[in-house]
């Protein structure tokens, strides 16, 4: 994978999630959560954000649970342009970038907002990022 999110500040300690044995996951990857508290890969746009894999996790290890973040400065790779303070979420076509969200077909609540910006930033930039990853993100 590329585009791996870099953890520069861990605020919160990791939070272990159920993840499938057989699929191999990249330390820094974000993963989108599914019912019952279980990440995967986050590929598309307005998926519910369970947070960053903390470490690596290779295929088929035996291994069914892996510690994400949910709070933290990240260095990020941005898809299209942001300035400092926009609401950021998983771009989704599966590449790890992230993309400023806005009220086009997108929700702006809970857990689908990754965090905000701390830089101001242009496409294929790794930019400052505040992950706070919550249910209780107000609705735009």
């Amino acid at each position: 994978m590329a585009n791996e999110a870099e953890i520069l500040y861990e605020l919160e300690p990791a939070i272990p999630y159920t993840v499938a044995n057989a699929t191999a996951i990249t330390k820094g990857a974000v993963l989108r959560l599914t019912d019952p508290a279980t990440a995967s890969a986050a590929t598309a746009d307005n998926d519910v954000i369970a947070g960053i894999a903390k470490e690596d996790k290779i295929a088929s290890d035996g291994k069914v649970r892996l510690g994400l973040y949910k709070r933290g400065i990240f260095k990020m790779t941005l898809s299209g342009s942001g300035t400092i303070g926009d609401a950021v979420g998983v771009f989704g076509d599966g590449s790890n970038k992230i993309g400023v969200l806005d009220v086009t077909g997108q929700t702006l609540s809970g857990a689908r907002c990754l965090g905000t910006l701390e830089e101001t930033g242009t496409n294929g930039e790794t930019v400052r990022v505040f992950v706070d990853i919550q249910q209780t993100w107000p609705s735009i």
